[in-house]
């Protein structure tokens, strides 16, 4: 997504109505337009997907990435083809987890969110990667969007 575009939702990809809107943890973030249950899928992370050397290429060009490791080899990146999963912005104490299936990444809910929530995943970043500072607000943040131990 480049600079001055408006992020969107594509529709073939999500199970509830969902919307795009400023966050108060970063950027945009996506909302839920109507109630979602619990444990149930609510959209899926599109996104070219691309080499792990063509991974740290973009990484280290853009300053901001929407990149999610598929597997070993395989990372999708949600700034070319993208669902709109990649505003989910990370929470310490998130309503969503990530369930890869099949070579697909799904959101589920891990609980019921409300009509006008903010959806967020725990972005898990690894320990040994440089501290990302965490603005989630949750009563249980580590501090870092990084895992701690």
């Amino acid at each position: 997504m480049s600079a001055g575009e408006t992020p969107v939702v594509r529709e073939e990809f999500v199970c509830f109505k969902l919307k795009v809107a400023p966050s108060k943890i970063h950027r945009w973030g996506l909302y839920a337009a109507e109630a979602i249950p619990k444990r149930r899928k609510v959209i899926e992370y599109t996104g070219e997907r691309i080499s792990r050397k063509e991974t740290k290429r973009r990484a280290e060009e853009r300053k901001l990435n929407y990149l999610f490791t598929l597997d070993s080899y395989w990372t999708l990146d949600g700034a070319v083809g993208g669902s709109g999963a990649q505003f989910i912005n990370h929470c310490c104490d998130p309503n969503l987890e990530a369930r890869i299936v099949k070579g697909h990444i799904l959101y589920v809910s891990r609980r019921h969110i409300k009509r006008g929530e903010e959806l967020t995943i725990d972005y898990h970043f690894d320990k040994e990667v440089e501290k990302v500072p965490c603005r989630c607000g949750s009563m249980n943040c580590r501090g870092t969007i990084n895992l701690t131990s």
